[in-house]
Parts: C-alpha cells; structure tokens; sequence
C-alpha cells in the first residue's frame, strides 16, 4: 500500500512527487497533499491492483521492487512486504530490483504468490482456511525487464508505536469483553474465528489483552498486515497463525523471526494484497474486523481519513475492504480528543468512509453500541448513551430530540455547528 514514511518524507522534501496512491503516512508528504501540490486517489487496498491491470492509471514504467533473491529466468523472491510488488513486477516495463541482503533468505517460505485472473474468467481463490497456501514463493516476470539489480543491507524502517495509555487499554477491556459476549450467545463459535487488527496504539492494545485474557482460546489472523503484538503472541501460541500481506514491524522483532524461521515459517502467511483484503475470502472465513476511526456519526457512520472533512490523514487503507464483508465489523476510538476539546462522536460525520450498512459495532473507552438490528433512531440513541463522553452527551441528545425528519432526524442548518464551533474557536461545544 505505501512505502515507508522515512522515503516519503525525502521524495515529498524534493518535490518529487506528484501523484500519488492509495495509502500513506508521511508527515511531509501529508502537508504536500492538503496543500493541493500532490494529488492523492485513496482506495480500497483490495482494488488497487485490479485498476492498474485494467490500466486506469496510465503504463507504469519503472517499478523499483526490494527482493531477498533473483534468479536468472526472471524469477523473484520478496521480503516482509508482499503487497502489490507482484502487480508492479509484471506490469512495469522496466524494473529496478533492490537485493536487501538484511533479509533472510528464508523470507521467502512466508510467502504465497497467486494471481486472480481477469473478469470474467476469474476463478474463486480456494482459501478455506486463514494458512491455506494456494501459490508459489516467488513472481515469475521475463529477465530482460530486469534494468539494473542494487544490493542494499539495510533494516526495515519499522512502525514503532507509543507507549499504551489508559484510554487505549480501556477500549481494549471493552472490546474483549464484547468478544465474550458474543462467544456466550453462540455467535462466535468455541474455536473463535480469524481476525483483523488495524494498526496503531489502539489495535496494539486490544491485541495485548486478547492474549492476557484466558477466556479468549488461541485464534488465526486474516489480515492485511500483522504489527508488534502479533509476533509475541505467534511466540505464546495465543495466535497459532497469521496470514497478512507485510510485517510493520521493529528491526527486532523481524530478526526474532529470521533467527527462528524453524518456528515462524509455518505459522506465517504473506499474500499479494488482493488476495490478503480478498472481500471472497474475508466473507467465507467469517473475519471479525478491528479498525479504528476519527468520528461517527450518531446514525453509525465512521470517517478515518479526513480530519474536519478536509484534511487527508493516511488514507482508508484495507479498512473498507474488511469492513464492508467481515462477519463483524468492530470500529474503535477515544469518545473525545485534544483533552475534550472534540468529540469522536458527532451529529453528521465530516466525511464518510465507512457507511452505517456495514458498520456493526462501535466501541470507546465509555462503552460499546451493538449497532446490529437497530433502526436509525435506535442506534443514535444507543451510540450517544453508550460511546459519546459525558460531556457531550446532552449536547447530542437534544440536538436528536430538536431535529426534524422521518425515517432518519437531522437539521441541516445546525448539523455542523460542533466542526465549525472547532473552526472558529478550536473547541467544538465554542
């Protein structure tokens, strides 16, 4: 989906850079976007090779493709980023591989190559199970694209996460305790059901406490990528295995799994990331989806991307893709920011990405709303009471109670009053 935030942020201080796609997470390179000097397109991860195949893009020229090995028939083997590297290698005309030799080569046996066809002659992808493997280790592409071959040794820039607080621990006990819920009423089976974890602070936590609990029984993952946490519960046996498209993790815990690809090799699955945010498999393994959010809205839609509507943060990722086809779609976020000066819950989102057909559960450090089965009013009622922060609470219940409309209450000329209250004086309640 992205490179890392360190190579952004040198192509985006160059002005080298003037499209850009699907997903990032650079400082410098955020600036540039929502000054207008970069566009940016934000995708669901699942279809960005699809579109580039269909050539909505234009011809891709040069692809530049970091590998653990070559071979002399074209054949390549990846590293702990899958990605769309087998989509750039093939439809490039030229390519420029970048031979990290920090990588094991053992790298290699984590992955799993397959390409879909084209519509509409495209096969299902037979993944019954989160560590089915149904491809090859390496992308085959004819040798004379190959233009140059750089040897580098060099680390991952790994994703180092902040130290946990108690906010991001409480919406952690909330939402293993919903997952027990759920386990109780028979909706999810004994055995649990595979997961996906965004990434961040929060997803980190919530990870944390899945492993510490005793009730929640060793799990799979069907991810799009697996961060810090999951390696130390692949090494307790809490997650017995991981399939996900990269490894975003520390310069340490990738040498962990080097020094011990007797143990991680079987228990680790990298796919292309059409087939990692496959909506086909993420439905028929019945995924529980964990994604955090910027803001929902009181009817249960959620913004991760645009801060006040306008401001690009990273983009929407693969969360789209295992929110519209989890079995159960979890968004989780702090009730309030900026120490109260907004609210994450608000009358009207700012900007939507996920839509209330798909969004089943939101949970804060306040409380969870089981949004399922809800009428519009219904979940307004549930989402204000149960994730909203006290201080906000009244505000959201009068303005549900003083709004006009029928099937869904809203009034158009008050329904932004707490963003442009944040606009004028950097506090939402003014």
């Amino acid at each position: 989906a992205s490179i890392s935030a360190a190579a952004d942020d040198v192509l985006s201080d160059a002005d080298a850079v003037s499209w850009r796609a699907p997903y990032q997470t650079s400082s410098g390179l955020r600036k540039k976007i929502n000054q207008g000097a970069v566009s940016f397109v934000d995708l669901h991860l699942s279809e960005v090779a699809q579109m580039v195949n269909y050539g909505f893009f234009g011809d891709i020229d040069v692809a530049v493709i970091e590998a653990s090995a070559l071979a002399p028939d074209g054949r390549v083997w990846l590293t702990s980023g899958i990605g769309n590297a087998p989509t750039w290698l093939l439809r490039a005309k030229k390519v420029i591989i970048e031979l990290n030799n920090y990588h094991d080569p053992r790298v290699a046996e984590l992955a799993d190559i397959v390409i879909p066809g084209a519509p509409p002659r495209r096969n299902s992808v037979s993944i019954f199970h989160a560590m089915d493997r149904v491809g090859t280790r390496y992308v085959q592409i004819d040798p004379k694209k190959i233009v140059a071959v750089v040897e580098t040794n060099l680390p991952d820039a790994g994703n180092m996460l902040d130290k946990q607080n108690p906010m991001c621990q409480q919406i952690a006990d909330n939402v293993v305790t919903f997952l027990l819920q759920e386990m109780a009423h028979g909706r999810i089976p004994p055995e649990f059901l595979p997961l996906q974890s965004g990434v961040g602070n929060i997803n980190n936590a919530v990870m944390a406490r899945l492993g510490e609990n005793p009730e929640i029984p060793p799990f799979m993952m069907y991810s799009e990528v697996l961060q810090e946490s999951v390696v130390h519960l692949l090494e307790t046996g809490k997650i017995s295995g991981a399939s996900a498209s990269s490894l975003t993790i520390s310069a340490d815990s990738l040498r962990k799994i080097y020094d011990n690809m007797d143990y991680f090799a079987s228990r680790i699955v990298l796919r292309p990331q059409e087939i990692s945010n496959n909506p086909e498999i993420i439905r028929r393994l019945g995924v529980i989806a964990l994604n955090v959010g910027l803001e929902f809205d009181i009817y249960g839609h959620a913004n991760s991307t645009h801060v006040a509507g306008v401001d690009l943060m990273n983009g929407i990722g693969g969360s789209g893709d295992f929110e519209r086809n989890a079995y159960l779609s979890i968004f989780m976020a702090p009730s309030i920011a900026k120490e109260g000066k907004i609210s994450t819950v608000v009358p009207m989102c700012s900007h939507v990405d996920h839509s209330e057909h798909s969004v089943k559960v939101i949970i804060t450090e306040q409380g969870i709303a089981d949004l399922r089965g809800l009428s519009p009013l219904q979940r307004a009622r549930t989402i204000i009471d149960n994730c909203a922060h006290p201080m906000y609470r009244d505000y959201l219940h009068r303005y549900l109670e003083n709004a006009p409309g029928g099937h869904i209450h809203h009034d158009l000329s008050h329904v932004f009053d707490l963003h442009r209250n944040l606009i004028a004086t950097g506090s939402m309640l003014g």
